[in-house]
């Protein structure tokens, strides 16, 4: 009877085990050890912006091949997401598109974080339209027309006589932040200028490229590293969303992106940081069209 009891008790036990397992779908396993007690694989967890999600990923896996034991788990959610998450101390990296901001540095303080800034590569915001728009080139201030709701009609910059469909991130991202505030805004961090009333938002670049692959009077902007030939990419003041062109500065809307991490670092977590500013990692960065740091 105590033997079928204790079975009982451990097929519940790893039940549950499998359970937490698929709900989290951040934990890569739990193994049949760490139920009694015994130490279980440490999961470094990274947090954060959609735009680094696929080269955070990418240099998390080759970590994996090179070290066995580690264990990594990548999710998105958007900057603001995954800021929110370090400052909640439930993460070990947050991911950003935009640098924190002064009441979030003043949050990790308050709740004992003393948490650094690093650039693991730039990027530079690409405006894309659908393939069948004519219009290859527009300002900055032209943009700031368009996505305001002030210009509404492609025939105002030669193209056909189309409604301009305005898309956007969502607000937990760091691309909308840095867009609104270097172009809608002009750079000034303390400007009210917002997004048209009509713009339509939506949550990743993937969704972003879908609806303007779907519409042809739409524009929208994706990180420079999702552009592909599904869409087409428009000039900004006469220059090209490049690598090379965001590396020597001419591109008009680059920014860094970022990790945020605790400073005192230790074990698989400075070494995934090391790892990710190392050559294997910055190739990665270039390999998925950012532009590397060094």
């Amino acid at each position: 009877m105590l033997k079928t009891k204790f079975k009982k008790v451990l097929s519940s036990a790893l039940i549950l085990a499998a359970g937490f397992a698929i709900s989290t779908q951040e934990a890569s396993a739990i193994s049949f050890k760490s139920l009694f007690g015994k130490k279980k694989t440490e999961v470094i967890q990274l947090k954060g912006s959609d735009t680094i999600l696929n080269v955070s990923q990418a240099v998390a896996e080759n970590f994996m091949k090179q070290n066995k034991g580690a264990r990594v788990a990548v999710t998105g959610g958007g900057s603001g997401t995954g800021i929110a998450a370090k400052l909640n101390k439930t993460v070990d990296i947050a991911m950003a598109s935009r640098q924190m901001k002064s009441k979030e540095w003043a949050k990790s303080k308050e709740v004992g974080l003393d948490i650094q800034e690093i650039t693991i590569g730039f990027d530079g915001i690409t405006v894309v339209v659908n393939k069948d728009n004519p219009v290859k080139n527009l300002s900055k201030d032209q943009l700031r027309d368009i996505f305001m709701g002030k210009a509404t009609n492609w025939k105002e910059f030669g193209g056909h006589d189309e409604k301009i469909i305005v898309l956007s991130r969502d607000s937990s991202s760091g691309t909308h932040a840095y867009f609104k505030e270097d172009v809608l805004r002009k750079g000034n961090s303390k400007g009210t200028e917002e997004y048209s009333g009509n713009a339509l938002y939506l949550p990743s670049n993937e969704a972003l490229k879908q609806e303007v692959k779907a519409s042809k009077g739409a524009i929208a902007y994706i990180g420079m590293g999702y552009m592909d030939d599904t869409v087409k990419s428009v000039s900004v003041n006469g220059i090209a969303a490049t690598p090379k062109n965001v590396a020597n500065k001419t591109y008009p809307i680059a920014r860094g992106v970022y990790w945020y991490t605790d400073k005192n670092l230790n074990g698989t977590v400075k070494e995934l940081v090391e790892y990710m500013l190392s050559k294997d990692g910055q190739a990665l960065v270039a390999k998925e069209g950012f532009v590397p740091v060094k």
